[in-house]
């Protein structure tokens, strides 16, 4: 059963704008992610790999064929390659994290190696982004982001309804666990609010699920429709989120 929704809990819920705003520009561009900004995200999520010469870029697909109509691994393309085949419009996250100004970047890092987390926190690092930068993945992902940035803000992505081992925890010591919509409940919520952790939810597309969300204790929510989530917000007089400072 939800609680009521209160304007208190919409107002500090934070607003995480998935891949940009990916439904009136192609996700994972500058673009995308200046309309988001430019809409109220507190946050962009972004997708990161690396090219075969090292350079961290915005991509969720491993290759580059449904955005851009190339069946080429990004793994096996250089940085210049990967600009000639995409026009120049996939991202170093250089770029992405000076195109997002003053908000948030949660780095999502699918297909993920150790050599991989390691470019990638040297790029925030080398950026001075680590104080609005964090970082979500599978465990395994998470421990390589934590043995190579001990002081990094984890949102450890969580697929089961079964609890986290306190041995996981221990080691990964994420800020928030990251959980599908589908999964959140108030149970669910209150167990992670227990344990001293944020709840982040992915991906809300509707009012109707994002209101569910927030009334189940939500603290996050990430969309591919942040207009919708900033103007719900709005509705109840507020804006900024929990997530809005890195809580180091």
């Amino acid at each position: 059963m939800a609680r009521e929704l209160t304007a208190d809990a919409v107002r500090h819920v934070t607003a995480v704008a998935h891949r940009g705003d990916p439904y009136r520009y192609r996700e994972n561009t500058l673009e995308s992610l200046r309309s988001a900004v430019a809409r109220g995200a507190d946050a962009v999520e972004v997708d990161v790999r690396l090219t075969r010469d090292g350079v961290p870029v915005l991509l969720h697909d491993a290759t580059l064929k449904r955005l851009w109509g190339h069946d080429r691994p990004v793994a096996s393309l250089t940085h210049q390659e990967l600009c000639e085949l995409t026009e120049g419009r996939a991202p170093t996250l250089r770029d992405a994290l000076a195109a997002a100004g003053d908000r948030r970047v949660m780095i999502d890092l699918p297909g993920a190696s150790e050599r991989s987390v390691r470019a990638v926190t040297g790029t925030v690092a080398d950026c001075g982004a680590r104080d609005r930068v964090y970082y979500c993945a599978g465990p395994a992902t998470m421990l390589w982001v934590r043995a190579a940035d001990p002081d990094a803000e984890i949102a450890m992505t969580w697929t089961t309804l079964a609890p986290p081992r306190p041995v996981l925890l221990d080691a990964v010591r994420p800020r928030w666990l990251n959980y599908r919509f589908g999964l959140v409940s108030r149970a669910l919520a209150d167990r992670v609010h227990r344990d001293g952790l944020l709840l982040s939810a992915w991906t809300a597309d509707t009012r109707r699920t994002m209101r569910r969300l927030i009334s189940h204790g939500a603290d996050s929510v990430t969309t591919n429709r942040i207009e919708v989530l900033t103007a719900l917000r709005r509705g109840h007089g507020g804006s900024g989120g929990r997530g809005g400072d890195s809580g180091r």
